[in-house]
């Protein structure tokens, strides 16, 4: 073979073997839900089925729980902004400080309080310009994983970076796509009818964008979205590896009924409200099936992993039918408390040849962990990233011979008031080491103490009668918040901030 044959051989190969590793390449579908709860699931993820699981129908996650592995012991933020930066750029929301949910640029949503005043947190977002003022600017996820030869894909709820922001459109956070993603973190409708809340006077900035081929028919929110993500597959045809960041608006209010599903649960005996609430769900669920289906039927399903997570814990305060503060139980509340009913949520995952069918992790992770977890999977090259990155890959979780690392501490920090009220509903900062959770709150400067394993509830304070146990965990919680350079609220009594949890302790 002539020297210019053997170089043009080689060139060839190594062309070939380039395309072929592209090609292995996995896809990835992050299905990410709105405020769904730990028990809206007909799959349990406590050590029996409660009421509530068999409640509601979905099919499509007790399939995916059979082919991958559920996590017992998952955990996002309260809110959902905080909660959607963190699995983008990896970091814990008291270092990204965008603490509360976002909407118009530099005004922060907090409610007012007689005793607090919040901080400057970082209304606006995460913002690809370090010159848009409150804002996170981080390498996002999705840019890491387009400059790794994917093709990146936004649809449904963005709720990533305030209206006049850059931060307001996926696209310029790294997507090359973006399907009906804006700045508004709840829809105006979720019905086609009513085009998706279009047209509502002084509602437009709650109205879903890029719908309009849809105006006027009579389909669901969550059918839309996936039908265009769907849509969006197909155009790309296998050409590139693809990041699906598949984020409904749905569960979140306006709670609407999906008529496809929303009779049977009046047959069943369900008030109007949770009747619209439970077909909510089953879209949701139908949804998740569709894209199952579509990956079995284009021979995409043994090279695509799928993980399924939600922002926050489900809607309890308001809102909802029947009593308020109980439809996470066995956990205590739901969204924005500092108990487990506003963090705890349902998380799956599948990883073709790497999970074990029917498996469970009941080591505990938190929503920064996904960043990280994600990046391994895909084996991408990271680049120096602008942002540290708190989260760790819980990718050893899903080996055989795993570890347990539930000695690691995980970390919540909220110094900002949610419109709702209820249990656990209030200013505070919180960590969890292996079965014990401490919670500072800010307004009184109060502790509560619990051993999560024993009381799930959470109904029983043990911070005084365990104070070795309180000390220890406020040293740890403080040491991060000092870390990270935590914003604290003003205490207007005193007109200063209030202090990290160790210092109280130190002055009792």
């Amino acid at each position: 073979m002539k020297k210019n044959q053997v170089k043009l051989f080689y060139l060839v190969f190594l062309i070939c073997f380039s395309l072929n590793a592209q090609e292995k390449k996995p896809n990835v579908v992050l299905f990410f839900v709105d405020d769904m709860g730990w028990q809206d699931t007909s799959v349990p993820f406590w050590t029996k089925e409660t009421h509530f699981n068999k409640r509601y129908h979905t099919p499509n996650m007790e399939r995916l729980a059979n082919k991958g592995t559920k996590f017992t012991q998952a955990y996002a933020t309260p809110i959902c902004s905080p909660s959607r930066v963190s699995i983008l750029t990896g970091s814990n929301a008291a270092r990204h400080k965008v603490t509360n949910w976002t909407l118009k640029r530099n005004v922060s949503q907090d409610a007012s309080d007689d005793k607090l005043e919040f901080p400057q947190w970082n209304m606006n977002g995460i913002s690809s310009s370090s010159t848009v003022p409150n804002s996170f600017v981080a390498n996002t996820l999705p840019q890491i994983l387009q400059q790794n030869g994917y093709h990146t894909i936004h649809a449904g709820k963005a709720h990533l970076g305030a209206k006049n922001t850059p931060g307001e459109d996926p696209l310029n956070l790294g997507f090359d796509e973006n399907i009906a993603g804006h700045a508004a973190g709840a829809p105006e409708s979720f019905l086609g009818t009513e085009n998706f809340g279009n047209g509502k006077p002084g509602k437009e900035e709650w109205a879903v964008p890029g719908l309009e081929k849809y105006h006027g028919e009579d389909i669901f929110l969550t059918e839309a979205i996936t039908r265009e993500a769907l849509q969006s597959l197909d155009k790309l045809a296998g050409k590139k590896p693809f990041f699906l960041h598949m984020a409904h608006y749905a569960v979140h209010a306006p709670i609407m009924a999906d008529k496809r599903f929303y009779q049977k649960y009046i047959d069943a005996g369900l008030d109007i409200t949770e009747a619209k609430y439970a077909s909510m769900l089953e879209g949701m669920d139908k949804s998740l099936g569709d894209i199952m289906d579509y990956l079995e039927e284009n021979d995409l399903e043994e090279n695509t992993i799928i993980l399924f997570m939600s922002d926050n814990g489900g809607l309890s305060a308001h809102a909802r039918g029947g009593e308020p503060h109980t439809h996470n139980a066995p956990l205590n509340s739901g969204k924005g408390s500092a108990y487990e009913g506003g963090i705890r949520v349902p998380m799956l995952v599948y990883w073709p040849q790497k999970t074990i069918p029917g498996s469970k992790v009941e080591d505990y992770i938190i929503i920064e962990d996904f960043f990280p977890s994600i990046l391994a999977m895909t084996k991408s090259s990271i680049p120096e990233l602008k942002q540290k990155v708190d989260g760790q890959s819980f990718v050893p979780l899903l080996e055989e011979n795993k570890q347990s690392r539930n000695q690691r501490p995980l970390f919540w920090h909220y110094p900002n008031k949610w419109g709702g009220s209820g249990p656990g509903i209030a200013p505070f900062s919180s960590v969890r080491k292996g079965d014990y959770k401490l919670i500072y709150y800010h307004k009184d400067r109060g502790f509560e103490l619990f051993n999560i394993k024993k009381d799930i509830g959470e109904t029983t304070n043990i911070a005084k009668s365990n104070a070795k146990k309180t000390k220890e965990l406020a040293k740890i919680l403080s040491a991060h918040l000092e870390e990270v350079n935590a914003q604290m609220p003003l205490d207007k009594r005193t007109n200063k901030k209030v202090e990290l949890p160790i210092k109280i302790l130190e002055n009792e």
